[in-house]
């Protein structure tokens, strides 16, 4: 389990990260979100023990994380960090044979590394002769090479395509699945489909934490209504309702004083109901109302 107490960064006058404590908990995935400049990579780096902390610390397992630790993590950095001129095949090697790996066993690794993302007869290819979304594949082959006891990823999924967030989706599944994984991300549908639970940061602190579902359990009700042969424009007049949409006889609504039972009574005094049905609030929604 990695656990953040309680972090703090200051650059001069500067306070990038101000009191941020979260626990990324092994078997779930934890997003990070936040604005440009909320703070998300400066936590990451401190994590990594890339920056020092001006106050708080990073706990593994209930314990100060010690340096032998941190290198049992998967890193991917927002900005890339291989070697553009050296082979693909051949940095992935050096790289697990700097974490301690053998020869043959790095080079088993990165071949099925590579072969996951479609690479294997690219493996010596410089780095640079890839295009970008490839080489963001690398980067996260690079990560996974030694098959870290935790993942702290970047924003992984800038820059690829459909396809290849899926083969990296099932990669994280697979290698992932039971280590803590924190990953930030501007893309909100990602992290709406990936994350188990969610930290939302804006100024350098964390303004919303918890469970996916437990974030949209605090959020305003709300509810699909669809008529048979009705406008639901009408429901705009109802007491206790914030009508979102509306789409000829269906809208969605947000229940603001009126529980669903008193709404349904209405709705069927009116007109008959085809469809009466709790709608999730948008993982986009949960996010700018947590950063007003």
């Amino acid at each position: 389990m990695l656990q953040i107490e309680k972090l703090s960064r200051r650059f001069g006058d500067v306070q990038a990260v101000d009191d941020v404590s979260f626990t990324v908990t092994p078997g779930r995935v934890t997003g990070f979100v936040g604005g440009n400049g909320a703070g998300k990579t400066t936590t990451m780096r401190m994590i990594l023990g890339v920056l020092a902390p001006s106050g708080g610390q990073v706990l593994w397992n209930d314990a100060p994380i010690t340096a032998e630790q941190r290198r049992r993590i998967g890193y991917m950095p927002e900005e890339r960090g291989l070697y553009p001129r050296m082979k693909i095949a051949e940095q992935l090697i050096f790289l697990g044979r700097l974490y301690g790996a053998d020869a043959t066993a790095a080079e088993r690794r990165a071949d099925e590394l590579l072969d996951h993302f479609d690479l294997g007869e690219r493996r010596d290819d410089l780095l640079d002769s890839l295009s970008l979304g490839n080489q963001q594949r690398v980067q996260i082959a690079a990560a996974l090479i030694h098959r870290p006891d935790a993942l702290v990823l970047d924003e992984p999924f800038s820059g690829l395509d459909p396809v290849a967030v899926d083969q990296m989706v099932d990669l994280l599944a697979r290698e992932g699945g039971d280590v803590p994984l924190l990953f930030s991300s501007h893309q909100l549908d990602l992290v709406e489909r990936l994350c188990d639970d969610l930290v939302i940061l804006s100024g350098g602190r964390v303004v919303a934490a918890g469970s996916v579902d437990s974030l949209r359990t605090t959020a305003a009700e709300r509810v699909t209504v669809t008529f048979e042969d009705t406008d639901a424009a009408w429901l705009r007049d109802v007491r206790g309702l914030d009508v979102l949409d509306v789409d000829g006889p269906s809208a969605l609504v947000e229940l603001d004083g009126i529980t669903r039972a008193e709404l349904l009574a209405t709705a069927m005094n009116r007109s008959p109901v085809v469809e009466f049905a709790t709608t999730h609030q948008p993982l986009s929604d949960i996010y700018r109302e947590a950063i007003r």
